[in-house]
């Protein structure tokens, strides 16, 4: 009885998440694409996909509702109802979401990879260092001292940044003997 009463909305239901599949395979493939030309750590990438998947799934469940017949009217109190409460939440921790956002273009546009030998223009506070690793919310730097700091995404992209030597990650590991970073 279900399967008759809805038969056109499954069907459409079917062809919404096939369509939504096979766009996230294609990202999914431009990703890694994206991340084997650019040398890209296999963390970030695998971050980036779940981003991805995330939003993807947002927007099924979106477009399912359109599909089994919810209103415009009833999904704008659900959705601002639910976007003041996250307004507020994420007005609070707004560092953290600039850290993401910054992480996710900085995937997708970034000069500098791990190992490489950086110089952060900062006046307050100027580092030259290693990038050890990139995170969803900030880098790894080590400093020439061997002490590790941890640098805001939003930061490094704020901030005047010089590449001072590519992958300088083996020089130190072969200067001080060992072979652990």
């Amino acid at each position: 009885m279900f399967f008759e009463t809805y038969k056109n909305e499954l069907i459409i239901s079917g062809i919404i998440l096939a369509s939504l599949f096979i766009i996230r395979l294609i990202s999914y493939f431009t990703i890694t694409k994206v991340a084997k030309k650019n040398n890209i750590n296999i963390a970030r990438v695998r971050l980036m996909k779940r981003y991805v998947t995330v939003s993807l799934l947002l927007l099924a469940v979106l477009i399912e509702a359109f599909v089994f017949g919810a209103e415009f009217k009833d999904l704008a109190v659900i959705f601002s109802s639910v976007f003041a409460i996250l307004g507020i939440a994420l007005f609070a921790i707004w560092s953290i979401l600039s850290n993401v956002t910054s992480g996710i273009i900085m995937f997708f546009n970034f000069p500098y990879k791990v190992g490489d030998k950086i110089e952060i223009h900062d006046k307050d506070f100027p580092i030259k260092a290693i990038i050890e690793d990139i995170r969803a919310f900030q880098l790894h730097l080590k400093l020439e001292n061997g002490d590790l700091v941890t640098y805001p995404n939003n930061l490094m992209l704020q901030k005047a940044v010089t590449l001072i030597q590519k992958d300088a990650i083996d020089d130190i590991s072969s200067d001080d003997g060992s072979d652990s970073v």
